[in-house]
């Protein structure tokens, strides 16, 4: 059943797991009070995507935000959904971003993670040359370059076509490609029309392209279908999806006050971000190749984050994932997660 989804489950290479970036390490900070009955921990690692999600993740790191958990706090990037799972259930990292039904996946299987909140609420389009294209349905039969077979924003995509009676598959003409850059890299060569983009490659590729500003004459792309009005539309609820969060594993789960900190940090660092989207970009862009600091600005200005902590973002994902349940078990593990998932710590 839709073996398109297959991708789930596929190993990580050794050529894949050595491609894991890495960021130098901060200077060791001494350990506060509430660490007293037991010394913090040497490091912490953090990792996310190429994504706006990650933005406090840098943050967090470049500020030694949690001085109080571990001497040093340092930032990785993954590129793949394929290696966060290898870097979740391989303790690569200790707090992850990541796709809600990811942390579901994992947490069902026994993987041992606790997703902390929801903090992407909206920041997916189908950005096109055809401006006249401005719904899901506007693209039936048009090539659309989607990266993440099987992942975010394909679950995205294909839940809302199937909700509006098209086949994902037969009514578009998916091309699968490996990363957002990837897709993003094709619709501005003009090797595609279509692109399903998240933040902010969205706007990276409105600026490459001297689409953006607005107010151009002419310009070459436009922000097409947006869907999370789509998904407002279709399912009669508000115009925004539990798409990822940040999520802790291994032995920091055992520590609510680490968690707290991790959760509560994560938060100033968002609200820090859409306070100073110039220098977030930066900042960003200092850490992920191909990232402008514009970019970024752009993506803060139009993408819905908001760090909502888990027990409060509950009944959406639930509904969430009765969708998903719905369409493919598989991608939540098989089962709907139970509710000790939403009581993290």
């Amino acid at each position: 059943m839709h073996d398109h989804f297959l991708s789930l489950q596929t190993p990580l290479s050794r050529r894949q797991a050595l491609a894991l970036l890495a960021v130098p390490m901060a200077a060791p900070l001494a350990a506060p009070a509430w660490a007293a009955t037991g010394a913090p921990l040497p490091q912490i690692t953090l990792a996310g995507p190429p994504a706006i999600v990650s933005a406090p993740l840098i943050h967090m790191a470049e500020t030694h935000a949690l001085q109080g958990v571990a001497q040093r706090t340092v930032f990785t990037a993954w590129r793949d959904p394929d290696q966060l799972r290898m870097m979740a259930m391989g303790g690569k990292a200790d707090v992850l971003a990541m796709p809600s039904n990811v942390a579901a996946n994992l947490y069902n299987r026994g993987a041992g993670v606790a997703l902390l909140n929801i903090s992407t609420w909206g920041s997916q389009w189908v950005v096109t040359r055809d401006a006249a294209r401005k719904t899901l349905a506007d693209f039936k039969g048009e090539e659309i370059a989607v990266p993440f077979r099987g992942d975010m924003p394909d679950i995205v995509l294909q839940l809302l076509a199937a909700k509006q009676g098209l086949d994902p598959l037969r009514d578009f003409r998916i091309r699968y490609v490996p990363t957002p850059m990837e897709a993003m890299q094709l619709l501005i060569t003009r090797r595609v029309s279509h692109a399903l983009l998240s933040e902010p490659a969205v706007s990276l590729a409105l600026r490459k392209t001297r689409s953006f500003p607005v107010g151009l004459i002419a310009p070459e792309l436009h922000r097409g279908a947006d869907m999370q009005q789509e998904w407002g539309r279709l399912y009669q609820r508000p115009a925004r999806l539990p798409q990822a969060g940040i999520a802790a594993v291994g032995a920091l789960r055992a520590q609510p006050e680490a968690l707290a900190a991790v959760t509560r940090a994560y938060a100033q660092s968002l609200a820090w971000c859409r306070a100073h989207p110039m220098d977030c970009g930066r900042m960003m862009a200092r850490h992920i190749d191909l990232l402008t600091p514009e970019a970024v600005a752009d993506a803060i200005a139009v993408s819905q984050m908001d760090a909502v902590p888990l027990p409060q973002a509950r009944e959406e994902l639930e509904f969430f994932f009765g969708q998903l349940m719905a369409r493919n078990p598989g991608l939540l593990g098989g089962k709907l997660p139970p509710a000790a998932f939403y009581t993290p710590g």
